[in-house]
């Protein structure tokens, strides 16, 4: 395993491996910390990247996954809230289509090396306690 206390990857936390992640395909879900409440965050893979959000529609705040870790639509080409049909670009997070357009996820920071897939915890999203 990697140092992570370089400046690079301080505090990083893995979430998954890389390979877990298709392109447009499943998500893994992981859950950060705002504010000292729990709320739940996924990473999915667009354009051969690893792109990470809250699990938060723009809309209202309620999961877009339509089933655990299913968050693209069925072309493989948008992020879609299940709940609301918001579409969003995977790779910004922008809101193309729906009741939110012109609003955006809340993007991660997130971080891929030796075979893996990190979140790097920073302000307002910090790790949960415990």
């Amino acid at each position: 395993m990697p140092d992570m206390r370089g400046e690079r990857g301080a505090g990083a936390r893995r979430r998954c491996a890389a390979d877990e992640l298709a392109e447009g395909g499943g998500g893994v879900r992981f859950v950060v910390a705002v504010g000292g409440r729990p709320v739940s965050a996924f990473v999915v893979r667009f354009d051969g990247i690893a792109h990470g959000y809250l699990n938060q529609c723009a809309h209202v705040p309620m999961e877009l996954d339509w089933q655990e870790g299913q968050f693209f639509e069925s072309s493989g080409l948008y992020l879609m809230c299940a709940t609301h049909g918001a579409i969003y670009a995977p790779d910004s997070g922008l809101c193309v289509g729906g009741p939110c357009r012109g609003a955006s996820l809340s993007k991660l920071r997130i971080e891929e090396r030796d075979g893996n897939v990190y979140w790097l915890p920073e302000s307002p999203y910090e790790a949960p306690a415990g």
